[in-house]
């Protein structure tokens, strides 16, 4: 069985047996805030499994509008919340986002915000895509990224997170260190990949604004299930370090009836000694340098 295929590709001992390693100054959670600045696209192009947009007849102004806030109202009151926190977070970009609003880059390269490519734009989907076409457009985010900020990028996301059987191997092919395409642990985790080494940094769905506000939940719930989350990681954190990721839309969660809710729950976070507010590759990194090799080492792989 090919590792494209097989299930080993993510094998790995419980959390409970594993090597024990120790984040950086003695913190014991991690928490990575990553807010996802994306790019819809008015009159996106024929994708191969879904239309991008439910409403029709195209232009869906209303899906394509109520995203665009975020650019322009939405991830500006989250600056604001990030810099009075002092909390350096880690963008999950859409990279034509950059290229469409350079403010918002000049923004975050100010803030010395750390970043992963989350595709090009939000309506390009990766399902379906032969191994030499995700190839190919994996290297155009490499290099528009290196051309927007003349540096390697480091993680990855894939856009609308699609995903095919060759992505992993296809991210660590291109040079990029980490990628959040799954979701399946509260620690780091090495992925195999046909070459080269390839890390998995926990990425949250549950508390993900995208998916929690389009069912029943809203500010209130988010701040409770942010303040449950942390908690329960904390506690457990004192024997075995783990991650926690706080995973926002400024379209979502930066709505004027939304946004203290992320304050408050951000605020009770960083009230808590032994907390690590990292970036994406400073985990990475981190676990990479320190943990990474006994880890693989166990697994066998």
């Amino acid at each position: 069985m090919s590792i494209i295929t097989d299930p080993r590709r993510l094998l790995g001992l419980p959390i409970t047996k594993r090597p024990l390693f120790r984040w950086p100054n003695g913190a014991r959670l991690a928490v990575w805030v990553c807010p996802n600045i994306e790019h819809y696209q008015y009159l996106p192009g024929a994708v191969r499994v879904r239309d991008p947009w439910p409403r029709m007849p195209h232009p869906d102004v209303l899906g394509y509008a109520t995203r665009d806030y975020g650019n322009r109202v939405g991830l500006w009151r989250m600056f604001e919340i990030m810099d009075a926190l002092a909390i350096r977070c880690t963008v999950s970009a859409n990279l034509a986002s950059f290229e469409l609003y350079p403010s918002i880059l000049e923004a975050c390269e100010r803030r010395g915000w750390d970043y992963m490519c989350h595709g090009l734009h939000n309506t390009h989907y990766l399902w379906g895509y032969g191994e030499d076409e995700e190839r190919a457009m994996i290297a155009d985010c490499v290099e528009t990224y290196r051309r927007l900020t003349g540096r390697q990028l480091a993680g990855w996301f894939a856009p609308a997170a699609s995903y095919t059987l060759n992505t992993p191997d296809l991210v660590a092919e291109a040079g990029i260190k980490y990628t959040c395409d799954f979701y399946h642990d509260d620690q780091p985790q090495p992925i195999a990949v046909r070459s080269g080494q390839l890390l998995s940094v926990p990425y949250q769905m549950d508390l993900n604004d995208s998916v929690l506000f389009t069912g029943a939940g809203e500010g209130p719930e988010f701040e409770r299930l942010a303040r449950d989350m942390f908690d329960t990681l904390y506690e457990e954190s004192a024997e075995i370090p783990r991650v926690m990721n706080v995973a926002l839309h400024p379209f979502i969660i930066g709505r004027p009836h939304r946004h203290k809710y992320l304050e408050r729950a951000l605020t009770y976070i960083c009230s808590h000694a032994g907390v690590w507010m990292a970036t994406g590759e400073e985990i990475a990194d981190w676990y990479l340098a320190n943990a990474h090799d006994e880890a693989v080492a166990e697994r066998g792989t």
